[in-house]
C-alpha cells in the first residue's frame, strides 16, 4: 500500500537512539520488517551513529551467516549515518558504511564544526561534499544558538540540508516554539530542505506525562512549513507549532493530503523526521483520520 506524498518516508528509523535505546540485535531486524511490512512506504532510512557501525557490521555477519550463504538474502540495507562529533568523522564513517556487503549509504548528517555558526555549518558541508556517496543528501545539524539565518544560508551555498534538533533527554533540549518557527522560516527563505530530529514521537504538540517536557508535534512542524511556504511569517508559524487541538490539525492537514502538488512542495521542504518508534507516529495518525483505510 503506498502512502500519500504527504507522508512517504517521512519516519526515519532512529530506534538506536534515545529515549528507545534499542540494541542493535532488535533494531535491524525491526528495521527490516517495516521495511517489508505494509507501512514500509512511510519508514525512511536505518540511522547509525558511526560509533555504532561496528555493531551494524557484526549483526549483518550474523544475518548471513544464518542464511547459509555470505550472499544477501534481503534488499539492500538503507542507511544514514550521523557523526555527531564533527567534519573529520565524515570521511572513515562513511567509507567503512560504504564497505559494508549489502549496504547502501543514502545520507549522513554531522554537528557543525566548532566555533563561528556559519563557518562551522560551512566545514560541515565541506565534509560532506568531498565524502557523500553519489545520490546520497547530506545534512548539517545548525547550532540553536542566536540568529540561525546566517548558517542556513551557508547551508544553501554549500547545497546540502540542516537538521534541526526539536528534543532529547533534557528539557532544554527542546526549542521553544519561537525558536523552531525561526529555524524553519529561515531555510525555507533560504531554499534549504530540512529534517528535525528527536522529541517527534507524536502528531500534536502536547506535554509529556512521564517527563513534564514539552514536545513539539511532527503535524504542527508539517503545518507550519505549509504556512511558512505560502507566504506567512515566523510568528504565524509559531501560532501553528504551539497548535494543541489534534483535530484542528488534521482538518488542515486534510487539506494538503487532497493535494498532491502541495504535499510534494512541502515534503521538499520538510524532509521528515528521525524518531525512535515508527510505531507512535503512525498511530497518531490513524487516530486523527489521516491514514488511508486500507492502512
Amino acid at each position: 500500500m503506498s502512502a500519500p506524498p504527504l507522508f512517504a518516508r517521512m519516519l526515519d528509523d532512529a530506534a538506536l537512539f534515545p529515549p528507545g535505546d534499542a540494541p542493535m540485535a532488535e533494531a535491524l531486524p525491526r528495521h527490516r520488517a517495516l521495511r517489508r511490512g505494509s507501512r514500509a512506504d512511510y519508514v525512511g532510512p536505518f540511522i547509525v551513529a558511526d560509533a555504532w557501525l561496528g555493531d551494524l557490521e557484526a549483526a549483518l555477519a550474523r544475518e548471513a551467516e544464518r542464511a547459509g550463504t555470505p550472499a544477501r538474502t534481503e534488499a539492500p540495507l538503507e542507511v544514514t549515518v550521523t557523526v555527531p562529533g564533527g567534519p573529520a568523522g565524515v570521511g572513515p564513517a562513511l567509507q567503512r558504511a560504504g564497505r559494508m556487503p549489502g549496504v547502501r549509504v543514502v545520507g549522513a548528517e554531522v554537528a557543525a564544526a566548532p566555533g563561528e555558526p556559519s563557518a562551522g555549518v560551512l566545514a560541515a558541508a565541506a565534509a560532506l561534499t568531498d565524502h557523500l556517496p553519489h545520490g546520497a543528501h547530506g545534512h548539517v545539524e545548525v547550532p540553536r544558538a542566536g540568529d540561525r539565518s546566517p548558517a542556513v544560508a551557508a547551508l544553501a551555498e554549500a547545497g546540502h540540508r540542516a537538521k534541526f534538533r526539536t528534543g532529547g533527554v533534557r528539557a532544554d533540549a527542546f526549542p521553544s516554539e519561537a525558536e523552531l518557527a525561526a529555524a524553519l522560516a529561515a531555510a525555507v527563505a533560504a531554499g534549504v530542505p530540512a529534517k528535525c530530529t528527536a522529541g517527534l514521537h507524536n502528531a500534536v504538540r502536547h506535554t509529556s506525562a512521564e517527563t513534564g517536557f514539552e514536545h513539539h508535534g511532527f503535524l504542527n512542524v508539517l503545518m507550519a512549513v505549509d504556512a511558512l511556504l505560502g507566504g506567512a511569517r515566523a510568528a504565524q508559524a509559531e501560532s501553528v507549532l504551539a497548535e494543541r487541538d489534534g483535530k484542528s490539525l488534521a482538518r488542515e492537514a486534510q487539506g494538503v493530503l487532497g493535494d498532491e502538488r502541495r504535499s510534494r512542495a512541502l515534503r521538499a521542504a520538510f524532509t521528515g523526521f528521525g524518531t525512535c518508534s515508527v510505531d507512535e507516529p503512525l498511530e497518531d495518525l490513524d487516530a486523527l483520520g489521516l491514514l488511508p483505510d486500507d492502512a
